[in-house]
């Protein structure tokens, strides 16, 4: 569908923006890897790299310092409350932003799970309805994916193994018996949504102190998906004008366009081009206009799929070489 889909974009400044613009960078992945293309970039950019390549960014210390836990030490996963779609003969995990759970359904299903979790010998934290915390001091080996590279796909490739894979399998078994009849699920399912009926681990890590200073001196987020990556400390959910953005004096911000990303995970061709075409009017043509005038000296563009990634320099001197025809072509596998 590439080549349909570039057909009815309409972005005449994001195709300037690539085809005068310099391949820096161009990186692929294996379609099994435990993260998304762009979640290795902002994990590595941001120095959340793991020593375990075969397992999710170290994100956890960051989110546990988002929510001031005060946590100093000891080894912690993020845990996501999530649904999982039961297919014809396997189990499917759904988009998590989908879910529509708020706080107080939240709290409920974690008090019900906290005295499993301390049967087991982990202690548990809430951050907020979408967000837990486990300590397992002694699951350092396990291996997890991030909830965005499972999603929508069979789980078993994507669950958590390693040394203590059984012990997390018999621990979320217990806890989704306990939510199966839950009166929050009950109510939830009779208000026509999703049960919550089981937990999502990664992002583990071994937190030694608080969490590491920023790397942007500006990190704007366009929704809350990615808070988990990045200058967490400080990065701000963009709201309002682009030009606050592009205008910033700071020469290494992080802008991060995610709006892409719901629709692309769930197959939302119609909504993919409805949030791309937007981000042309909010973003590529005032960038283009930033640089030309010289407001700003240029940008780096980040652009992934779910296997592949490319980097690309867009400076004032390559937008004066007019004999490089704008294109999309680019974007294309």
């Amino acid at each position: 569908m590439g080549a349909d889909l570039l057909r009815s974009m309409q972005t005449p400044a994001l195709a300037m923006l690539l085809g005068r613009s310099q391949l820096d960078q161009s990186k692929h992945t294996d379609a099994f890897a435990r993260a998304l293309p762009h979640e290795y970039w902002l994990a590595a950019a941001a120095g959340l790299v793991n020593a375990h390549q075969d397992t999710s960014p170290a994100v956890v210390a960051q989110s546990l310092a988002r929510f001031d836990s005060g946590i100093t030490d000891g080894f912690w996963f993020v845990i996501n409350p999530v649904h999982l779609h039961i297919a014809r003969d396997h189990l499917v995990l759904t988009d998590r932003r989908q879910l529509a759970i708020d706080d107080s359904e939240s709290r409920e299903l974690f008090n019900i799970a906290e005295p499993v979790f301390n049967e087991y010998g982990h202690t548990a934290l809430f951050g907020d309805a979408t967000t837990w915390f486990l300590r397992a001091d002694a699951w350092h080996e396990l291996m997890t994916a991030t909830p965005d590279a499972a999603c929508g796909h069979n789980i078993d490739i994507w669950m958590p193994t390693g040394s203590a894979e059984r012990d997390w399998r018999k621990l979320q078994n217990e806890i989704q018996m306990h939510w199966h009849d839950a009166e929050v699920n009950l109510h939830r399912q009779s208000a026509g949504k999703n049960p919550v009926n089981s937990l999502w681990p990664w992002g583990g890590t071994q937190v030694r102190g608080a969490a590491s200073s920023p790397r942007f001196q500006n990190a704007f987020l366009q929704s809350d998906s990615l808070q988990y990556f990045g200058d967490v400390a400080h990065a701000t959910r963009f709201v309002g004008d682009s030009a606050t953005v592009i205008a910033s004096h700071s020469a290494d911000n992080l802008l991060v366009l995610d709006s892409l990303l719901a629709p692309a995970l769930g197959d939302d061709l119609g909504e993919w081009l409805r949030q791309i075409n937007a981000l042309e009017v909010d973003w590529f043509a005032p960038i283009l206009y930033a640089i030309k005038s010289g407001a700003i000296d240029g940008c780096r563009l980040i652009l992934t799929n779910a296997t592949s990634l490319q980097q690309r320099s867009v400076t004032r001197n390559g937008l004066r070489k007019f004999w490089r025809t704008p294109a999309l072509s680019t974007l294309l596998p």
